[in-house]
Order: C-alpha cells, then structure tokens, then sequence
C-alpha cells in the first residue's frame, strides 16, 4: 500500500481535471517505484546464484582433486578425456596416459566381455549404469573397481571405488564360512545352536551319527526331553549359571540315542554375545575311550619297536665284543687241557691268565648293561666323595695321559652320600675318560663336588624331589656337543665313536647307576665350549665309617665244628664251585635245585649255619622270600644271597635285615671264601642256625 500527498497554500477546489492529473501522476509514481525494487531484488538474485554458482564450483573442483574415487569423462570411443588425481595415486595412470588408452585395455582379460556389454547397455539408452571389474595399475597388478556411468551430451561421466578390499574381505569370509561349514558338517563332536527358553535351532550331523535321531526330530523336542532324569536339574542349572556369570562351562550327562539306550556326553557350552542364544560341544566319552585305546595301542607299539631296536643294536654290537671275550676264554682253555695232556705245564699259567683278564672284561660289560637297566645289585654304604675322588686322581691322571691336566676341587665340609664307592668309582673313572676322547689335540680335566640345596622350583628343572644333594662334576675343555647329540647321550648303544671303540653303554650306565642310587645325571655342553657332566646323589646324614681295608684274607682256616651249608641255585655249575669251596674249607654242603626244595630242607630239623642262594629261583618263591621263610623256624639264619642280575627291590634297595649279605656273580673264589668264613664266624658266638623246637 502507498500514499501521495498534495498539499496547497489556500483553500481550493480541485477540480476533476486536477484530480485526474494527481491520480496519474501516482500511478506512475508507483510503477517507477516498484520496478526499481524489482530490479534491486533482480540484481541480488543474480549477485547470489553467481556466487552459488561459483562455490558449487570451486567444491566439485576440490572434489575432483581431494576423492579418492576414480573421476573421468570418456567419449564415445572409450578413451578418458579427463581423469582426476586418483587415476595416479591408485593406478599409476597419469592424465595423458589414460587419455591416448583405451579403457578397455586397462580391464582384465576375464572381465573384458562384460565390460564391453555394460557399455553396450549405456550406450543403449539405460541412465545409470552399475558393474564391476578389474583394472590394470602401471605396475602390472590388478584393482577391483565400482563403476558408476551416466550419459551426458555424447561422452560419460564416470566414478569408480576401490572395492578389492572389500572383494578379499568378502572372499576369506566366504571362505571361512564355507571352512565352518565343512567342520560343522565333518565334526565328531555333536555340535549345537540353542537357546535357553529350551529349544536348538541347528545341530550338526554328528547328532544323528552318534544318538541315531534325525534333525527334525532333535529340533522339534525341547533339548531336556532327551536328556536321563537323574541329569535334568543338574545340566539345566549349569546352563543358567552359564547364562548368569556369561562365561563358558563343562558338565557331563546321559543323552537318549534313538534306540533306548544311553551315551555319556562330555559337553562343553558357551554363551553367544546376544545373551539369547549359546552353542554347545559336546563329545561321546565312548569315543574318547576308544581313542584313548587307540593311543595307547600304539604307544606300546613304539615301545616294543623301539625294544626290538634296541635289541638289534645289542645283538650287534655286544655281541662282537662277547665273542672277542669268549673266544679268548674257550681258546685258553683248549690250550691249557693242550699243553697238560703234552706235560707242557709251563704254558698253563699263562693261558690261565688270559682266560681270567677275558672273563672279567665280559664281568665288566654284563655290569654295565645291568646298571643301564637299574637292575644291578649294589652295596650302598656312607661315603665320603671327597676321599673317593683324591683317591682315584692318580689312576685317572694316568688313564688319560700327561697331556690333560687333571684339577679336583672339593668343596669343603662336602654331605656324605649312601652310595656303592666301586660303581661311583667307575662312573667317575668313565665319565674321565670320555672328556679325555672329547679333547684329541689336549685340554683340561676339572672334577668338583659341591653341596646342593635344591628348591621346588631347581628340582622340577632337574626332574628330582626337592632337598639337599651333593654333586660330582666332571668338566673338559673339548669339542662340545651339539643340543641333538645332547638330547641323546643317555639312550643305549648310543655313541658318537667310529664303530669298534664304544658299545654306547659309558653314559646309559652312569644313568642307570645315579637312578638306583636315588639321584640323577645331568649334561650341559656347547659346540666348542667343552662338556660338563654331574652326578647328583642324596645327601646322607649318617656317620661315615672308617674304611677297614679288604676283607679277604690271604689263608682261610678250615672248619673243624661240622658246620653246614645249605646252596640253593638252579645252575648245576654254580652249585658245583660253591660246593666245591665249601669242601675246601672243611664245611659240609647240602644242595637245592630250586626254592621249594631249599625251603624244605629249611623246615626240618638239619643243622644249618649259612644258607646261600640265589635271589632269581624257580619253583614259586624268590631267594629273598624263600629266606624270610625259612627265618620263620630259624630266626638267627645266616644268609648270603648270590645274583648276577636282581630287582634291586627284592634285596631291600640296598638295607638287608642283619644276618643278610650280597655277593654279586661272578665273583672271585677267593672272595667267595672269605665271605662265608666271616658271616659264619659271626655266628659261632650262639645257637645261630638251629632250627627251634616247639
């Protein structure tokens, strides 16, 4: 609305002219006034689509230079005629590059046909058009790229995105999806989709193979229908305490098999993140226990191969070295009965001589292999290591040669150890000379003993109950091992020497002796850093007695009180020596074949001062329990046992009850007799050996 005022100095009357006049001077007025505000709004109109225009523009502009989708226009023919800045950052292709190739050059071979008819399809008239190929980079591989193209004008506008990873992402989930499936179809284990209103949703195949029930029949039951009435209540609170606390637990219960009998499952259940929903493993405990069969069928199987290689390498190697030994022993004695029947008797003592060194290297070697085994009776008394190894430095220094230096350092205020000193004595002797064989061009002997407090976390390392030890360390300075030989120095018949120069049994017996003897042997060694080897043995806490010298006497009295003596052995030629010794000493002697016979005698009323048997016998009872026995009617009995080979066990692990006494086969003749001269000795104090009467 507007207004026009016409105003005059005195009083007038308008006329209709003038009034006509007025009326169009204001409307002329108005139409110049409102085109003017019309041409102003015109003005900033334009002003404002100019700078629309020019902002739209500078944004598609930073598009086309910033996206990191490929940007292009492409004529007719398919060439780009303009690409963006990421045709170089993700293919390598510069603007001039993609102009002067054609697309369809760029595409992989396998997806040329299709590219040539999504073009086919644009240029035919569709607005948009969507497809996927690949395209080549400058440095020969491949992308896999989104296209989106819409026509304009004869050319086509186009963007691309970089779907490969995508692609492989999608590729590795269908792969795994497809690898779920294959377990879920392929598994043993029952496997299972549930919920804990009470119903399944899938289960795998496994189900119908173990319990027998298709799948629309596990689905369509709730799940607790099939489990035993005595399970129910059990299994259905694990499975609220599960859906509870959220975390995975294990039970066990019966589940129906279609034909009405039962299987033991071992389930395994575990919620899902959505809390609706948990997935359930469960295995047939039948099953396991087959395989646990399995397992252990073919675990004995590589027991007993390993046996029959061991065997082998026995009958190989040991027993070259017995008909070495045997041959110088029948040899000798063939000689001998030679040289007396021509009245040669000069010769005798040398083949005597020989026939003895042969057969008691053959005694050496049975030792070795017994103590490999555990199975060699040993005679353990309280020793002092310390005086053990100064007293065998010389022989050691003069086994390995003046080229090693031989050092012994021996801790002060050393534990005594209960141990057999002779086989310690041979074990440190052979550990000696194995560092001697490890250093050909000379080197360094160092023994040490030292006092060991192994604590819980030492003795796992060690593989031995905690507590206290002593130690008995043998170090050179030579070629060292490798971890593999190191892994193997303890196994029979194992030995790094050329064939000829060791049987493999130096290590395996040191093994076998520290074992009986109630410790262990460990081995640390480097490739060029020398080899050190230590005997661990139990701290012993009794007194050390003082050693009394050998207890063979050079001339044995005879017997002049009629004693008697009971010899039980199931080898006549055994029998035969101690009898005859037994005569030699003046003493009257009753033979046994085996343990029934010799208990026999036992329970009559026959005066019997010593009896000596062998500890393996036949006829139901073992030496030591045909002797325990017999002390049932003669508790004062003498016994001496005989054995070449015993469960260490039988003979008590080394604490005889008094009376008792071990000789190990084979054994000097004079040792034999001065072992039953004492133990008889001893009993001339009393009545011992009568038999009492009721």
């Amino acid at each position: 609305m507007a207004a026009l005022f016409v105003n005059h100095a005195e009083v007038r009357d308008w006329a209709p002219d003038d009034l006509a006049f007025i009326r169009e001077v204001a409307g002329r007025t108005r139409i110049a006034v409102e085109r003017s505000r019309v041409e102003t709004a015109l003005r900033d109109l334009n002003a404002d689509l100019e700078r629309q225009v020019a902002e739209r523009s500078r944004e598609l502009s930073r598009t086309w230079q910033v996206s990191t989708d490929l940007l292009g226009i492409a004529d007719d023919a398919g060439f780009f005629v303009r690409t963006n800045p990421a045709w170089k950052s993700l293919l390598g292709w510069s603007d001039a590059e993609a102009a002067r190739i054609p697309f369809v050059e760029l595409v992989h071979p396998d997806d040329v046909r299709a590219t040539h008819a999504a073009l086919d399809r644009l240029r035919a008239g569709e607005a948009v058009l969507r497809f996927e190929n690949r395209c080549r980079t400058t440095a020969g591989g491949y992308r896999w790229l989104a296209w989106v193209a819409v026509p304009e004008g004869g050319q086509f506008y186009c963007s691309a995105r970089d779907v490969t990873e995508e692609r492989e992402h999608a590729a590795t989930l269908a792969e795994r999806t497809a690898e779920r499936d294959r377990l879920w179809n392929l598994s043993e284990d029952m496997l299972a989709r549930a919920n804990y209103q009470g119903t399944m949703s899938a289960v795998s195949p496994a189900w119908t193979q173990v319990l027998g029930w298709s799948e629309a029949e596990l689905l369509s039951r709730p799940y607790a229908t099939f489990m035993h009435p005595d399970d129910t209540d059990q299994t259905l609170a694990a499975l609220v305490r599960m859906g509870d606390t959220k975390r995975p637990t294990r039970f066990e219960n019966r589940i129906a098999a279609s034909d009405g009998s039962w299987k033991s499952i071992e389930w395994t259940v575990a919620p899902e993140p959505d809390g609706l929903h948990f997935i359930a493993v469960g295995r047939d405990l039948s099953v396991a226990k087959a395989r646990e069969a399995e397992l252990a069928a073919a675990q004995e199987a590589l027991r007993q191969s390993q046996k029959m290689e061991a065997v082998g390498q026995l009958t190989g190697g040991l027993a070259h070295d017995f008909n070495n030994l045997l041959a110088g022993i029948s040899g000798s004695l063939e000689l001998m009965q030679t040289r007396m029947q021509q009245g040669r008797l000069s010769d005798v003592d040398r083949y005597m001589a020989a026939a003895q060194g042969a057969s008691k290297r053959a005694a050496a070697l049975t030792h070795r292999l017994l103590a490999f085994s555990r199975r060699q009776t040993l005679a353990p008394k309280p020793t002092d290591v310390n005086r053990l190894v100064s007293g065998m430095q010389e022989l050691i220094q003069r086994t390995v040669g003046p080229a090693i230096p031989v050092e012994v350092v021996g801790a002060s205020g050393l534990w005594p150890a209960l141990v057999d000193p002779p086989q310690l004595e041979n074990a440190l002797l052979n550990l000696c000379i194995n560092a001697r064989d490890a250093m050909p061009d000379g080197g360094r002997i160092t023994v040490e003993t030292a006092n060991k407090w192994l604590d819980e976390r030492a003795a796992r390392q060690h593989d031995m109950p905690e507590g206290q030890y002593l130690s008995l360390c043998v170090t050179d300075t030579g070629t060292g091992m490798p971890p593999d030989v190191v892994a193997r120095v303890f196994e029979p018949f194992f030995t790094t020497k050329p064939l000829g120069e060791g049987t493999g049994l130096g290590l395996s017996m040191i093994y076998g002796f520290a074992q009986q003897s109630g410790g262990q042997v460990r081995i640390y060694s480097e490739v060029g850093r020398g080899t050190t080897v230590c005997v661990y043995l139990p701290r012993h806490y009794g007194e050390i007695a003082e050693d009394t010298g050998d207890e063979v006497a050079t001339t044995l009295p005879r017997s002049e009180q009629g004693e008697t003596v009971l010899v039980v052995d199931d080898e006549p030629t055994v029998r035969m020596l101690v009898n005859d010794i037994l005569e030699d000493l003046g003493y009257t002697a009753i033979e046994a074949a085996d343990s029934a016979a010799g208990l026999k005698v036992l329970q009559s009323d026959v005066r019997i001062d010593l009896l000596v048997t062998d500890v393996g016998l036949p006829g139901g009872m073992n030496g030591r329990q045909m002797a325990d026995a017999g002390r049932v009617t003669r508790p004062d009995l003498k016994v001496l046992f005989i054995t070449g080979y015993a469960e260490n066990s039988i003979l008590g692990n080394g604490h005889l009850a008094p009376g008792m006494a071990v000789l190990t086969k084979p054994f000097a003749v004079d040792t034999m007799s001065a072992r039953i001269r004492s133990m008889i000795e001893a009993s001339d104090a009393g009545p011992l050996g009568r038999r009492l009467v009721p």
